[in-house]
């Protein structure tokens, strides 16, 4: 059996309700490690909002409209790319050779009451927390810079 490795693009869905609380959980494979969601293409060309929508929902269980034609949870697409170096500890996963990844970044506003189902495989908790608290919890650099960019993103 072939080992399947991660593409190197993947998306970043930061989840906020409209007073600017952030959603965090936190990596079954990294207890104390807190980030927003978070995941890779499955194919080359599944279309980047799609990638968003399912990864939301497979981490959290919103279920939001990659194409934006449902306005209640609308996906939006802050058309940012951040590229970074893949930590060493998750370099496995990539092809040898794969240094870098570029993350798209999109976020989601939902009620605060909205019901949070984790992946047990994936997740062990989840936080609402003001947003700077939350981009301070981030272990992931570029998901505490978007966090802290959130502002400026709102309707």
């Amino acid at each position: 059996m072939s080992m399947a490795y991660k593409i190197p693009e993947s998306v970043l869905v930061v989840i906020h309700t409209a007073a600017l609380e952030v959603l965090l959980i936190e990596r079954a494979d990294r207890p104390g490690y807190w980030q927003s969601v978070t995941g890779s293409l499955d194919t080359l060309d599944e279309p980047l909002p799609a990638t968003a929508a399912r990864e939301l929902f497979e981490e959290t269980g919103i279920v939001a409209d990659g194409d934006g034609t449902d306005a209640r949870i609308a996906l939006r697409d802050w058309r940012l790319a951040n590229v970074y170096t893949i930590y060493p500890v998750w370099r496995h996963r990539y092809a040898p050779g794969v240094t870098e990844n570029t993350e798209h970044v999109f976020s989601v506003q939902v009620p605060r009451d909205t019901v949070i189902t984790l992946s047990p495989r994936e997740h062990l908790n989840y936080q609402w927390l003001p947003y700077l608290e939350a981009a301070d919890k981030c272990f992931s650099s570029s998901n505490a810079e978007a966090i802290l960019q959130l502002p400026r993103h709102l309707s």
